[in-house]
């Protein structure tokens, strides 16, 4: 096309309007070095939940990486583009299965960061995020909504609200079937002293979701440090530990509930920080790297991070000394994603559950796809999250097990949802709680009471 004002001595006009800004600003965008590892070899895409769901290539990491590179080289940050980053779970297969060492966990959170900022959704997309996100970071708000939640329950109610939520909006039929039922648990103490000769000092993360909804296993983890020769620090005044903003781009906010663990917890003498939730675990593990900018956090959050432990991490390197009481038990074991595959902790809990006298582990099969939790993916997908539940949920049938053992709130209320829609039953424990049975001689039955 023309330009009218050629030959005009007038300067220039871009007839075809503004062009549009890169997709990514200088602030922390994905690192190109860290694209160019990517070979695209394809060992990602068998392992990646979106890829084995609808076998579309820029819903693949790979798929991904490659758009994060054309955002690199100034395409700008279409709709289209962020959906397929959307639509990634998060889950870290793809970082296992990767031959080439490829870092996708940093890609993608750093473009999710770039996402929250720059990216306008729509007003639907931003109200849920916006409700979302008043709530669940925080215990307090959380613990507020027991009561109607119990009384619900109660009620029987949702046998006839479940179809009617479903057809009227499948979001809150998610929350609604996800909603775990409800112990009565008092709050931990402050201080709990360590069983025997004290071996170490741990300060202990009790959630927000996990302190909320099950409080039962922050107890049992409590019961279990303590056996183990721990002193548990459990200050009330801890917060949200930032996991669920900084796995969904939510950086400012994360680094806020960063710096207040730290004040709350660096002043305890604790010699480990102990976590029972793997989504937590995660990126307590990277506030080095979250607070890497930040003058005044950056080498105490280096100094923190070299102290979170994962509750089976430190039970394994501290050895036990409590004795095992026999749990004629077959369980299945579910890798949860941010602890296999973000941790690399898989050999632990493994270990622990096998030196139980009587309990045998089975192994699930396609451990590597997730089960859609994915922190609050199943409610912003809810349709797709089904569907990898009912496929978790089936496997986990398969095993023919008595008892489901996990280690992340998330996965123990998503795979309980989708048995439920299947009309399986199978028992459901966190790890803290199988072992607390076995050092207590509490028997097989209270766990198995424990049903989705």
């Amino acid at each position: 096309m023309v330009d009218a004002t050629w030959g005009t001595g007038e300067p220039p006009r871009d007839v075809l309007g503004p062009a549009a800004d890169p997709a990514f600003d200088a602030d922390h965008p994905p690192r190109k070095e860290l694209v160019a590892d990517c070979v695209h070899c394809g060992f990602c895409l068998t392992t990646c939940p979106t890829y084995v769901l609808w076998g579309a290539e820029a819903d693949s990491p790979r798929g991904r990486i490659y758009l994060m590179n054309e955002g690199l080289g100034g395409e700008p940050m279409s709709d289209s583009m962020v959906a397929h980053f959307d639509r990634c779970l998060g889950c870290m297969s793809c970082v296992t299965a990767c031959p080439s060492g490829v870092q996708y966990d940093r890609l993608i959170e750093d473009t999710r960061a770039q996402v929250e900022r720059r990216h306008t959704r729509s007003p639907r997309d931003r109200a849920l995020r916006s409700a979302i996100f008043a709530v669940f970071p925080y215990p307090r708000r959380l613990r507020l909504l027991r009561g109607p939640l119990r009384a619900y329950q109660a009620s029987g109610l949702a046998r006839f609200t479940g179809p009617l939520l479903q057809r009227l909006s499948p979001t809150l039929a998610t929350l609604e079937s996800l909603a775990p039922r409800l112990r009565r648990v008092p709050p931990p103490p402050r201080r709990v002293a360590a069983r025997g000769s004290r071996r170490a000092t741990v300060g202990m993360l009790t959630g927000c979701v996990q302190s909320a909804f099950f409080p039962d296993v922050n107890a049992a983890t409590i019961r279990v440090l303590a056996a183990e020769g721990c002193e548990v620090l459990i200050p009330p005044s801890q917060g949200c530990c930032g996991a669920l903003s900084v796995h969904n781009g939510r950086r400012t906010e994360a680094q806020r509930f960063a710096r207040k663990l730290i004040d709350t917890f660096e002043r305890t003498g604790m010699d480990y920080f102990v976590v029972n939730a793997a989504g937590c675990g995660s990126s307590l593990k990277e506030y080095d790297v979250l607070l890497a900018d930040d003058p005044r956090y950056a080498s105490r959050a280096a100094a923190f991070t070299a102290k979170v432990r994962d509750l089976s991490e430190i039970l394994v390197e501290l050895g036990p000394v409590a004795p095992r009481h026999r749990l004629p038990l077959t369980v299945a074991y579910h890798d949860a994603c941010h602890l296999g595959h973000a941790q690399g902790v898989r050999s632990q809990p493994r270990a622990l559950l096998n030196g139980i006298p009587g309990l045998t582990v089975r192994e699930i099969a396609d451990p590597e796809i997730c089960c859609g939790s994915a922190g609050i993916w199943n409610v912003l997908n809810p349709v797709p999250a089904a569907e990898l539940g009912d496929r978790k949920a089936s496997t986990v049938l398969a095993t023919g097990a008595d008892l489901l053992v996990t280690a992340n709130p998330g996965c123990l209320m998503q795979v309980a949802s989708a048995l439920r829609r299947q009309g399986g039953r199978i028992a459901m424990a966190h790890t803290a709680q199988v072992l607390d049975a076995s050092i207590r001689g509490l028997g097989a039955e209270p766990l198995l009471r424990q049903t989705a």
